[in-house]
C-alpha cells in the first residue's frame, strides 16, 4: 500500500465482478464480457486489475450460470486470480447480480468482510487502474458511499416527452457515472435489502438504490475516460487502442 501512497487502511475490501450480462447491444453470439481482446476475454483484463491491486483482498465473481465452469476453468485457474473466492450466479437484471454478490458477504464471509468496503464493477471496464481504487477506497472510507466518475464532455439536454429539447443543465454539474462504485457494505448491504422488498425495478445503478433507500450522499470520485464500458463493436476497437498504446509504453 505503501507505493500507492495510503498506509492506513485497516478494513478489507472485497470487489463484486459483474460478468453475467446478456451484452445485446454487442450483437453476435458470445456475450460481451467473453469477446477476445488481444488473445483475451475482456474479463481477464478487469480480473487482472483486481487481482493486482493491493487496495482489493477478494473478488466476487457474478456470472451466468452456464459460464461458471468455463469462468472458473479458463480464467480463475488458468491465470491463478488467487482473489477470486467465489463465482456465483446472477439474475435477470444488473440490481439482482449485485444482490447476489452481497449475499455472498452477508452469509458466507467473514465478520471482518461484512464490516470492511464492497467495490461493485462492471466486467466489461477493463481499464480501471490503481489510481481509481485508491481514490475511491479513501472516499468510501471517508464518506460511505462513492462512484468512479468523470465530467461530461459535451453538452447535455434533457427531452421533454415529445423529444423537445427541455432543459439544457450546466456542464460543468453533470458526470457520467463509471464503476466501482465502492461502499461501507452495510450500508450497501441494507439499501439493497430494502430495495429488493420495494418491487422497484428502474434502479440502474448501486448509488441510485443507496441515494433512493439511505440518507447518505454518495460522492464523486474522478475516475479515467479510459476506463469505458465496452458495450458496442466500436468500443471494442477503441478498447484494443487503448491495450496497444499501454503496452507500448
Amino acid at each position: 500500500m505503501e507505493e500507492l501512497g495510503f498506509k492506513d487502511r485497516t478494513r478489507r475490501c472485497t470487489a463484486i465482478v459483474l460478468a453475467a450480462g446478456q451484452g445485446k447491444r454487442m450483437g453476435g453470439k458470445v456475450q460481451k464480457q467473453y469477446l477476445e481482446l488481444m488473445g483475451r476475454p475482456i474479463l481477464y483484463y478487469t480480473l487482472e486489475a483486481f487481482q493486482k491491486s493491493p487496495v482489493i483482498d477478494s473478488i466476487i465473481l457474478v456470472t451466468g450460470p452456464d459460464q461458471v465452469l468455463w469462468c472458473r476453468e479458463e480464467l480463475v485457474h488458468k491465470y491463478d486470480f488467487s482473489k477470486v473466492d467465489t463465482i456465483t450466479t446472477g439474475g435477470a437484471e444488473r440490481y439482482t447480480s449485485v444482490w447476489h454478490g452481497l449475499q455472498v458477504i452477508e452469509d458466507d464471509m467473514t465478520q471482518a468482510d461484512r464490516e470492511g468496503i464492497v467495490f461493485i464493477h462492471d466486467g466489461v471496464r477493463p481499464f480501471v487502474d490503481g489510481g481509481i481504487f485508491l481514490r475511491t477506497l479513501k472516499a468510501a472510507e471517508r464518506y460511505r458511499a462513492c462512484v468512479a466518475a468523470m465530467p461530461v464532455k459535451e453538452t447535455i439536454k434533457l427531452a421533454d416527452d415529445e423529444g423537445f429539447v427541455a432543459s439544457t443543465p450546466a456542464r460543468n454539474r453533470v458526470w457520467g457515472i463509471q464503476t466501482p462504485q465502492v461502499f461501507d457494505f452495510r450500508l450497501a448491504y441494507d439499501a439493497y435489502e430494502a430495495a429488493m422488498g420495494s418491487g422497484r425495478t428502474n434502479m440502474t445503478d448501486d448509488a441510485m438504490i443507496v441515494e433512493s433507500f439511505t440518507d447518505v450522499k454518495v460522492k464523486l470520485v474522478e475516475g479515467s475516460y479510459e476506463n469505458i464500458k465496452i458495450t458496442t463493436p466500436e468500443d471494442l476497437q477503441i478498447a484494443e487502442a487503448f491495450l496497444r498504446r499501454r503496452n507500448s509504453i
